[in-house]
């Protein structure tokens, strides 16, 4: 999802609007608040995507993808919604099954994400694998797998996300499941030890980081690059794992109630070209799903790269979350 790195202890949410006279056609976008802030790509893609459309564009922010299904779920058939932006493969079935959406039928030959993951209803818009990142300054020796984390000194804390509130949270969950099986809840057990505090969302997370409050955070393999990119420093990095990391691929889709049915198609269709994909990396700090116009900044060049990618199927995530987070709650409750 991305990521808002800069003014990290405040999450505001803004519509975007035009004034009384703008172009009568418009489109309504519901997606997570670190897209639409100023520092976010949410400005420079209504901007480019208003030069083709003779449209105005509306976005409306929540905090999370996971805030943004709930959102979608309460408002159902009355939602003001063309569009949710910002839902992820791993709560994807669940959306599915509200029968809210309908199928895209645009071309994504140009999309490509590890996996090869295809949809008839979604769209791959970006994706990123999630990581520990920790600060260089307080930690020489970060741990190199999930079995060093889980069994590591528990002297040194992580923060990571409510995986009932927070994708990032939710996709550590999964990270966790894919790693133990069925030993998952002994192995958070263990790791509840380190574990400073639970964030409903990943701003929150991130800034105990940047404060110095904690050393490590779950975040993602491409966050470091917003540190060396904006702030030209090397100073938080991202832990490997040898028993590879979990992606998450983020997902653009169409509501059956949109009364913009063709401008909706148009705009999923501009996601996948180079103007929408060129702000994503230095906005959202993630990876491009589709081809872009220009280089991806050198510093990207010495991120991690995940040896193995964990990626569960929508719908068995979708069977399994709710008995995972119960799961998750009685480990961290010490039950």
């Amino acid at each position: 999802m991305y990521k808002s790195y800069l003014f990290l202890p405040f999450v505001f949410s803004f519509a975007f609007t035009h004034v009384a006279a703008a172009q009568d056609k418009s489109l309504t976008i519901y997606t997570y608040e670190s897209f639409t802030a100023e520092w976010g790509p949410g400005p420079k893609v209504k901007e480019e995507f208003e030069k083709t459309c003779d449209c105005m564009v509306n976005f409306v922010s929540v905090a999370d993808g996971v805030a943004l299904l709930s959102r979608l779920k309460l408002e159902g058939e009355a939602t003001d919604a063309d569009l949710a932006l910002g839902l992820d493969t791993n709560i994807a079935a669940e959306a599915k099954a509200t029968g809210l959406f309908e199928e895209h039928r645009v071309d994504i030959a140009a999309v490509e994400v590890p996996g090869a993951y295809r949809d008839d209803v979604f769209v791959p818009y970006d994706y990123g694998h999630f990581a520990l990142v920790y600060d260089t300054e307080v930690l020489s020796a970060p741990p190199s797998s999930m079995k060093e984390l889980v069994e590591g000194d528990p002297a040194q804390k992580i923060v990571i996300q409510d995986p009932r509130t927070s994708t990032p949270g939710l996709g550590f969950l999964l990270w966790v499941k894919s790693v133990y099986g069925d030993q998952a809840p002994e192995a958070w057990r263990k790791l509840r030890q380190r574990i400073l505090t639970v964030t409903p969302g990943w701003s929150e997370a991130y800034g105990l980081l940047t404060k110095g409050e904690v050393p490590m955070v779950l975040s993602y393999t491409t966050s470091p690059a917003y540190h060396m990119v904006a702030e030209g420093t090397e100073r938080y990095q991202a832990a490997s794992f040898a028993e590879g990391h979990y992606i998450q691929i983020e997902l653009v889709g169409l509501l059956k109630t949109s009364d913009s049915k063709e401008l909706a198609r148009q705009f999923l269709q501009f996601v996948t070209t180079p103007a929408f994909q060129n702000v994503i990396p230095t906005n959202n700090w993630m990876m491009p799903a589709a081809a872009m116009s220009e280089p991806l900044p050198e510093a990207f060049s010495r991120l991690v790269k995940p040896q193995k990618t964990f990626l569960m199927d929508p719908q068995h995530v979708a069977d399994n979350r709710h008995a995972w987070i119960d799961e998750w709650l009685a480990a961290m409750s010490g039950q």
